[in-house]
């Protein structure tokens, strides 16, 4: 089994506290690699007068219980 790393843990807490404040927001991002549209889930942040997005990944298309195998118990 592989475990969570730390840095992750700390990315999820963040995106937790983003949406426990309203702090999320879904943008629509071209893909950097293929040009595909993306909609991507944000964090939102400020630094003075602008605002600050940071992603942290992009909704799936299609099924996603066939894009991802839960852990096996």
């Amino acid at each position: 089994m592989m475990a969570i790393p730390d840095h992750h843990r700390a990315n999820f807490q963040t995106l937790l506290d983003a949406a426990m404040d309203g702090n999320l927001a879904l943008m629509e991002c071209v893909d950097a690699v293929s040009g595909e549209p993306r909609f991507v889930v944000c964090a939102v942040g400020r630094s003075g007068e602008e605002y600050l997005f940071t992603p942290f990944g992009h909704l799936h298309d299609g099924d996603p219980f066939a894009a991802y195998v839960p852990p096996a118990p």
